[in-house]
């Protein structure tokens, strides 16, 4: 099981409480970040891709160019590209130029994104949600299997033949789907063969086994090999030397995010016993100890049938630089080796 983390790049919007810094530090510190998790032996960094106010993602692959420069190990992707407001032919060109430069790490991870911004922002019909995601990503998979591409779709102008260059250093760019709870996005990638994102940001984690069941299923109708098929698991999470002390800095600044987003989709606000709930043995959240947060890997591995990459979010709490640094040293000294123990999920 590769392990990483997942990033939205987020700053303190106006009007919130969380302590503001200023954009160009905040980029800062979080290639600092990539940079120490690439020192202590993470596997892997995303990028996720956001248009708004508190986040500075919108332009993903640019981030992930500064931090390969930085970089020798870690693999660097997007989480997730949000493909319908995109073009694929830009796409493909900005990771393959990522590929040149950090000598063949990058990926991608495309999804539909759940945010809507970028629809308006981009002149594009929230109507045409799926139709737009689907026809995009069929574009980018052509363009990665074909120097010159020859497609035509409803929503874009037909390629007839033109190269599409440069043409990154691995032969085929990881392509992960990045889903949430939608059975469709599910069958769909087990259908194109394509490793499998799937974010938990809440609920129960065992929950997405019959979802999971059926990405497997559909890959196989498909033809596809089982070691194809992979399944990642995107999580909230922090590690801290103590549980009592990562559940005191975790806390308020996911209840006030939380709570701050819930009043766009009508959640209700975030309380204490939610988040105890969360944190508790069947719960999403992997807040805790090194320990207690590997076990939950574990479980939560056992219990999707087996997973071949967790990353975690941690950087919506609003938490300090330096407190970031410290659980991603906790995660790369202490968690990847009781997952490298014998009877541990990693594989």
């Amino acid at each position: 099981m590769e392990i990483g983390i997942d990033s939205f790049a987020s700053v303190a919007p106006d009007g919130s409480n969380s302590p503001t810094i200023e954009g160009h530090e905040a980029m800062g510190q979080l290639l600092d970040r990539i940079e120490r998790a690439d020192q202590v032996g993470l596997d892997v960094f995303g990028i996720g891709e956001h248009h708004r106010e508190e986040f500075l993602d919108s332009a993903p692959a640019l981030i992930l160019a500064a931090a390969a420069a930085r970089t020798r190990r870690i693999r660097l992707t997007s989480a997730v590209t949000v493909l319908s407001a995109a073009d694929p032919v830009r796409v493909f060109q900005n990771f393959a130029t990522l590929d040149l430069i950090s000598g063949g790490r990058a990926e991608m991870v495309v999804g539909r994104g759940s945010f809507t911004e970028a629809f308006p922002l981009f002149g594009l019909k929230l109507a045409d949600y799926d139709s737009l995601f689907a026809e995009k990503l069929d574009l980018l998979l052509t363009i990665r299997e074909s120097e010159h591409v020859h497609w035509s779709g409803r929503h874009r102008p037909a390629l007839t033949g033109q190269g599409i260059y440069p043409r990154p250093v691995q032969s085929r760019i990881p392509i992960w789907l990045g889903v949430g709870g939608t059975p469709q996005s599910f069958v769909r990638a087990g259908t194109l063969g394509l490793p499998l994102m799937v974010a938990v940001i809440g609920g129960e984690t065992h929950r997405f086994r019959p979802l999971i069941d059926m990405y497997r299923e559909a890959g196989r109708r498909a033809g596809h090999s089982p070691e194809q098929l992979k399944v990642g698991l995107h999580s909230l999470g922090y590690v801290a030397s103590t549980t009592e002390e990562a559940m005191n800095d975790y806390f308020p600044g996911y209840a006030e995010t939380f709570t701050r987003i819930g009043k766009e989709r009508g959640w209700p606000p975030v309380t204490r016993y939610h988040f105890n709930e969360q944190v508790g043995d069947r719960g999403a959240l992997l807040v805790g100890n090194p320990d207690e947060v590997a076990r939950k890997i574990q479980r939560h591995s056992e219990a999707l049938g087996g997973i071949d990459r967790l990353t975690f979010q941690m950087d919506n709490a609003a938490l300090p630089h330096e407190k970031l640094l410290q659980s991603i040293n906790l995660i790369g000294t202490r968690i990847i080796p009781l997952l490298t123990q014998p009877d541990g999920a990693r594989k």
